[in-house]
């Protein structure tokens, strides 16, 4: 990261983790005027129980941590409460997607309402230029004076896919101190710097869910039985809740005879579809909505890409392009489990240019 001689003052988001802890490190060696916050998010408060207090405690030791790490480093510390905020947008996007039929992913919609939107918003109330985080991405500026969202050096921890929604208003003032690391390195630059989030381990379940969604969604949607058929319609079981299943899954369907895989959901119907055949979860298309274009500019369609539908899958070759009004994502070979509710990402090489959420 370059050294700066101006005294510029950053917003650091410092989440009592690993990542958040060296990139507020590596703002102050280079020379910004670093505050550090904890973003405060919503707890569950539905009924007591394990789930609940492993909750509770994950979010006062992370509190803790980063507090910790702001006074190891010399810096000044808030708590910003966006519980309300996460809440309502968040996790009631989440809520009502699932509803719906969707497999939503609120780290997407986090980045964008809250971690960038609110977080800049309040940077600018405290006399910061510019917001950091801890995410594994890169900005670039280029001559023309358009910022430019690159995937993180480290391949295998590239974050870029869940910031698709930024835009250059944002991209102009957000700072991403480990672009250019890989995770080995920030593990052991914590190590040696003996920050106090040094051996936190990879979280693994949305924020609201340390038990899982299945077990946060069965306190908050009741059932809802439905009928489970087979690819030629006929009726072979039954399900308590389409909120319970997701495009391409195996396991807990509990239907003798298997192994089944789920490939569809009808949520008007309130049908789930399952077949035998792993082929039956391929496609080739999707159609596209609320599109992003990162340069601000939508470009001229049809346009080849490489498209990532989860954040974890290899990037696919793929056309985007209009039909009958609609955006539609035409892949080169099927792909599997296209989920409505996830995010079809663009990339061109390292660039993400774009991104939507898949409809159908």
């Amino acid at each position: 990261m370059e050294k700066t001689d101006e005294k510029i003052r950053v917003l650091c988001a410092i989440s009592g983790g690993v990542d958040s802890a060296v990139a507020a490190f590596l703002l102050k060696k280079a020379g910004f005027d670093v505050i550090g916050v904890f973003m405060k998010f919503w707890v569950d408060d539905l009924g007591a129980g394990e789930a609940q207090s492993a909750n509770l405690d994950c979010m006062c030791d992370a509190r803790r941590r980063a507090e910790l790490t702001a006074g190891k480093l010399g810096i000044p510390f808030h708590v910003l409460d966006f519980s309300d905020e996460f809440k309502k947008k968040v996790v009631g996007d989440f809520l009502k997607g699932t509803q719906n039929g969707l497999t939503p992913n609120p780290c997407v919609v986090c980045n964008k309402a809250i971690k960038f939107g609110r977080l800049l918003k309040k940077a600018k109330e405290l006399g910061a230029a510019r917001a950091a985080t801890g995410h594994y991405a890169r900005i670039k500026l280029r001559k023309d004076g358009i910022f430019e969202l690159l995937k993180g050096k480290d391949k295998e921890k590239d974050q870029s896919y869940y910031l698709w929604q930024l835009t250059q208003k944002e991209l102009s003032k957000i700072i991403f101190p480990l672009g250019e690391f890989t995770k080995a390195e920030v593990r052991a630059a914590a190590q040696e710097l003996a920050l106090p989030s040094r051996d936190t381990p990879e979280s693994q379940e949305a924020c609201f869910a340390p038990a899982g969604t299945d077990v946060f969604l069965s306190k908050r949607l009741a059932a809802r039985p439905g009928d489970i058929v087979d690819s030629f319609g006929k009726k072979i079981g039954t399900h308590d809740g389409l909120w319970h299943y997701t495009i391409g899954q195996r396991k807990g369907i509990k239907l003798s005879g298997g192994p089944y895989y789920v490939v569809s959901k009808n949520a008007k119907a309130n049908v789930l579809a399952v077949s035998k055949r792993k082929s039956d979860l391929s496609g080739k298309t999707a159609i596209l909505g609320g599109l992003n274009w990162t340069a601000g500019i939508c470009p001229k369609l049809p346009l080849s890409v490489k498209v990532k539908i989860r954040s974890r899958s290899k990037a696919a070759a793929g056309l985007i392009k209009k039909k009958k009004g609609l955006v539609c994502l035409e892949f080169a070979r099927p792909q599997p489990a296209i989920t409505p509710g996830q995010s079809a990402v663009f990339y061109q090489g390292s660039r993400l240019i774009g991104g939507g959420f898949i409809a159908r």
